[in-house]
């Protein structure tokens, strides 16, 4: 019995994918990133990559799922995309803990986390 991934499923993946390609992208080859954009940013099916590019839909199939496991690799590797989510999670809870404090010294700690906001943008 084949199992079909539910739609909760396959939006967990599009998104990770989509975090992955950002913070991975660039490594990436040309028809990598076209692939990876059209099919999880732009929802193609493999059917309209396929004719985009004069290939089959099982070639776009294959190019993605190495792509795939590729921005996985990279994870592994150097768990850019872990480090900040953590790091997003630690400013949230910082941002909780502040609410308690006096108005000054939330507003000192604000700027603060703002600051590390911006260092992880760049």
């Amino acid at each position: 019995m084949v199992k079909h991934a539910s739609e909760q499923e396959m939006l967990a993946k599009t998104t990770r994918m989509n975090l992955l390609f950002d913070w991975y992208g660039s490594l990436l080859t040309e028809r990598q990133r076209t692939y990876m954009q059209y099919y999880f940013h732009d929802d193609y099916s493999l059917s309209e990559i396929a004719a985009e590019f004069a290939v089959s839909r099982q070639a776009v199939y294959d190019q993605l799922k190495r792509t795939e496991a590729i921005l996985e690799d990279y994870e592994d590797k150097l768990g850019l995309l872990s480090r900040h989510e953590q790091r997003q999670r630690t400013i949230h809870e910082m941002r909780e803990i502040a609410r308690q404090l006096s108005d000054e010294q939330r507003t000192a700690i604000e700027r603060l986390l703002m600051q590390l906001e911006e260092v992880d943008r760049t």
